[in-house]
């Protein structure tokens, strides 16, 4: 029986418009009206969460955010935190010192803004010789932050961060992700979010660890649990879970990972999913 649903964001959860499709939203709320508790797992800060969850209605049903890969767990209806984890403020000022060798935007949140060196450098590719776009400007206003700069931001960030994010052509970043990653082997989580994404957290926090601790807490166990994901960084939660489900357009190392491929973020692959492992939901459907 399954009573958590466990959702990636982007590339899964939205499609590539950014969008929750009407099918996927439709089989989420009425999973959700049946007693089902959805947790939206991401990369993003709590504060990048709301609009999702608004659409979804878990505001009015104890949804839960695993935010920051896994650094912090808490009820968006209520603000509970479950679990917490962040960097110390040493670690998160190394990382950011060593990140001055390398040319990326490292970005850091803390309150209202997000914090980064030049705010006019954002301009990048999504792939290897695809679109160029403003990851700056995206990733703040996809969260609802402000932009500000500081010159030196490993001075700056004397508090614990739960996430340092460094933006890169994703060319550049495969070239240098195990030359950056490298003096924190053992020390911190560091891993590929997206292309031109590569973040850094503390050790040992991942998805899976988050969720196992928070929804422990709440009386759910692993096998009531259905994931959907389609990146290295669901990988944890995707083998943490009853059922782990890649997305149609999920990279091959995630794809091999999951216990089963459902269809791509553009073809409502979550609620294919769903109505397969919840007969209930497809039959409510017919009879609409």
């Amino acid at each position: 029986m399954i009573r958590v649903i466990l959702l990636d964001i982007d590339g899964t959860l939205t499609n590539d418009k950014k969008i929750i499709t009407p099918k996927t939203k439709k089989a989420l709320l009425k999973a959700q009206a049946k007693g089902v508790r959805l947790a939206i797992a991401s990369g993003r800060a709590d504060q990048g969460l709301y609009q999702w969850a608004d659409v979804l209605e878990m505001r009015e049903h104890h949804g839960i955010f695993v935010c920051y890969n896994g650094a912090k767990v808490m009820d968006c209806q209520t603000g509970e935190v479950y679990f917490h984890q962040s960097m110390s403020v040493e670690e998160g000022r190394e990382v950011l010192e060593h990140m001055k060798k390398f040319k990326v935007s490292p970005v850091i949140i803390k309150g209202e803004y997000m914090y980064t060196n030049d705010v006019y450098s954002g301009m990048i590719h999504r792939s290897a010789g695809g679109e160029i776009f403003n990851v700056l400007q995206y990733e703040s206003r996809s969260n609802s932050y402000m932009l500000c700069e500081k010159k030196d931001l490993a001075a700056f960030a004397d508090y614990p961060i739960e996430k340092i994010l460094t933006a890169g052509e994703p060319e550049y970043l495969q070239e240098h992700w195990q030359e950056m990653a490298e003096p924190f082997r053992g020390r911190l989580s560091c891993m590929f979010t997206a292309p031109f994404y590569f973040e850094f957290t503390a050790q040992g926090v991942d998805k899976a660890k988050a969720i196992d601790a928070a929804f422990s807490r709440l009386g759910f166990r692993q096998e009531e649990m259905i994931a959907f994901g389609d990146a290295q960084n669901d990988l944890s939660m995707l083998k943490y879970a009853g059922i782990g489900v890649a997305m149609g357009n999920a990279s091959e190392e995630v794809k091999a990972a999951a216990d089963e491929v459902t269809l791509s973020n553009n073809e409502d692959g979550i609620a294919v999913s769903l109505y397969r492992h919840m007969p209930e939901l497809a039959e409510e459907e017919a009879a609409c």
